[in-house]
């Protein structure tokens, strides 16, 4: 792999200059000051950040693969990261469903295989606190990409990949239901392991911990910091 000068630095190829951070974490489980814990977890205090858009060339086939997606739809990529030898490119996701089809047919790419479909939340990310990802693979080619698109918190809406990649089906039902993202399109958006009526999003960072009536004993489960006291 071939290295690059930055700003007096030596940088491998396709690997991110630095690191974006997103948020400093302090604890576990949600649990704050004053909440009696004497585990020691309270004073871990953790770093969470994501890679950095890389720079060319990305090595490998990353960069033909790049240059033929902008030839087919120029300006849909919006950042392009290499870390630890994956490739992901983050999308317009207007333009994800037009994507996916020259992804699947295009003689050059032929990433015929969606391996699942995914959500993230990042509470902190302003106007793309959602995050939909998307894994496919190229039998043709043996290649695997990762493609990641984002909507807003308050616009959860992304196309549906359902009529490219018919196996994303439950994929974007699961997503819909743990994180709440609206996939335009899909054949029949329904929860798919919460009840129907089941309020918010489970796995979003946002949902409340605890205080969920059990209907069989009648009680609820209290808050991480109110379960016990020393």
């Amino acid at each position: 792999m071939t290295d690059q000068t930055t700003g007096g630095q030596i940088i491998p190829a396709g690997r991110p200059a630095e690191e974006h951070v997103v948020e400093t974490r302090r604890g576990m489980w949600g649990t704050g000051g004053g909440s009696g814990d004497t585990s020691g977890f309270g004073g871990i205090v953790r770093t969470v950040s994501r890679p950095a858009p890389s720079a060319r060339p990305y090595g490998d086939w990353f960069d033909a693969v790049v240059d033929r997606i902008e030839e087919l739809i120029p300006g849909v990529v919006e950042r392009v990261v290499v870390h630890r030898g994956e490739l992901t490119l983050y999308v317009d996701g207007a333009r994800l469903l037009e994507l996916a089809q020259h992804l699947r047919d295009d003689q050059e790419l032929r990433f015929e295989h969606c391996a699942s479909v995914s959500g993230v939340h990042y509470p902190s990310d302003a106007g793309a606190e959602l995050h939909s990802v998307y894994h496919l693979a190229s039998m043709t080619h043996n290649r695997r990409l990762r493609v990641e698109a984002t909507c807003a918190d308050g616009d959860p809406h992304l196309p549906s990949v359902v009529p490219v990649y018919p196996a994303a089906d439950w994929h974007e039902r699961e997503t819909y239901d743990l994180f709440g993202i609206i996939y335009d399109g899909h054949p029949a958006l329904t929860r798919i392991m919460m009840p129907d009526d089941w309020p918010g999003h489970p796995q979003r960072k946002d949902y409340p911990l605890g205080g969920i009536g059990v209907e069989y004993k009648g009680a609820t489960i209290p808050p991480p910091d109110q379960r016990r006291s020393y």
